[in-house]
């Protein structure tokens, strides 16, 4: 693939001392990655210099590479962002063909907070991005309190170190933030008094920050916003295709940015026109009719924006490496097309549109019950929320205001 790349010096690459003997296989590799051929052209011409610093390193060969002397290559070019992208695709792509000498043991905070994961999966049964946010809140107590220098701190762990920490983050988040992490906190001091590595009753010493229950008004926008907002997505582009499919079925069906991810193209029934949907936070299927608008722009991406790859969910990245999506790409998204649109949308994220989509059914005049089952909620006081958006509904029962006569002029008052 070199002599393809590089037709006239492709032999100064190959000849390279330490690199030039893997950097075919590197590009073959990227090409299958999804990687198009400018990108690929340039992290085989970062590898040149990639290859000048691991002989600075002491490397003389490609047996020779070690981690740490292959991560020394982004300091020694730490003005190169190129540099180190290329440092982390050679690192996968010779740890896949195992040139790479294996990953040390785990540290004694990496084993803790592994277990940690486990109980959080198998006895509380938390999905993986719940989990994620979990562990994230217990390393960086952990790493505040010196768990990986001095191990039997948490013996003697106190309130005032909590303290600490939560002091720590409250300076940093808002209250609806530190309340998360209190609550991840609170679980963290649970599992380790159980393995007997804290005093007990810990967690109970934490106070939570106040939060009024209904106390801000959910995120929505007027529905010929969300309308407009389609309307400006650039569907000439397989990028723009894709990205209005999925915001077309937020708005259509109100789901969630992780069930669109996880939607696969065994999930669209053609035939019987109907898309089945698997709600993550209930675990139970929903299916709901495929209207003529979705499936049209289920056809546009699938023949004219869809990569040709074997994976069977069907929205995939735009952009290399191949693979698909996941939820903090819908957001971002969003984000690009929202600032894009002018319209001045004043939310971060695209759940102001599932929102949107619960308050444009109520005022249709659909129950609460149907809201609720269709956008996967538990309880009916989750859909209670939305009842606070029915403004117009509302000033049909708003009382007149009583008269002061106090307000008024002598001639008013006067019969």
């Amino acid at each position: 693939m070199l002599a393809e790349l590089f037709p006239k010096v492709h032999r100064s690459y190959s000849s390279l001392p330490v690199l030039g003997s893997v950097l075919e296989g590197f590009a073959e590799w990227l090409s299958e990655q999804g990687y198009p051929r400018r990108p690929i052209c340039r992290h085989v011409c970062t590898a040149r210099h990639i290859d000048r610093a691991l002989q600075l390193g002491g490397c003389r060969a490609i047996d020779e590479i070690t981690r740490e002397v292959l991560h020394a290559c982004t300091l020694a070019r730490s003005h190169d962002d190129l540099t180190a992208s290329t440092v982390r695709l050679l690192e996968r792509y010779l740890d896949a063909v195992e040139l790479l000498p294996p990953c040390p043991p785990p540290t004694r905070l990496e084993r803790e907070l592994a277990a940690y994961a486990v109980y959080l999966k198998d006895v509380r049964g938390l999905e993986r991005a719940t989990i994620a946010q979990h562990v994230s809140t217990a390393a960086q107590f952990l790493e505040r309190v010196g768990y990986e220098k001095n191990p039997s701190c948490l013996s003697h762990l106190t309130s005032s170190h909590i303290e600490a920490f939560v002091r720590f983050n409250g300076e940093r988040l808002c209250r609806g933030s530190l309340q998360h992490v209190i609550a991840q906190l609170r679980s963290f001091l649970r599992f380790l008094a159980a393995q007997g590595q804290v005093p007990p009753g810990l967690d109970a010493q934490i106070d939570t920050p106040r939060m009024y229950r209904l106390e801000q008004l959910p995120k929505t926008l007027p529905w010929d916003m969300v309308r407009a907002f389609l309307r400006s997505i650039d569907r000439r582009t397989p990028l723009g295709l894709r990205d209005y499919a999925i915001f077309l079925l937020i708005a259509t069906y109100g789901l969630r940015a992780s069930e669109i991810v996880a939607l696969t193209l065994d999930d669209i029934h053609w035939r019987e026109r109907r898309i089945e949907i698997h709600q993550r936070k209930t675990a139970t299927p929903l299916e709901l009719p495929l209207t003529d608008a979705v499936a049209q722009s289920f056809v546009d991406y699938l023949r004219r924006a869809r990569p040709p790859l074997s994976y069977r969910e069907l929205f995939l990245r735009a952009r290399a490496p191949a693979g698909v999506l996941k939820p903090t790409a819908v957001t971002e998204a969003f984000q690009a097309w929202s600032r894009r649109s002018g319209l001045g949308i004043p939310f971060q994220g695209p759940h102001c549109l599932r929102h949107s989509y619960a308050v444009h059914l109520l005022r249709q005049g659909v129950s609460l019950k149907a809201i609720g089952d269709l956008l996967g909620h538990r309880s009916p006081e989750s859909t209670c929320v939305y009842l606070r958006l029915a403004v117009e509904d509302l000033r049909d029962v708003a009382l007149d205001l009583p008269a002061d006569d106090s307000l008024r002029t002598p001639e008013e008052v006067r019969p």
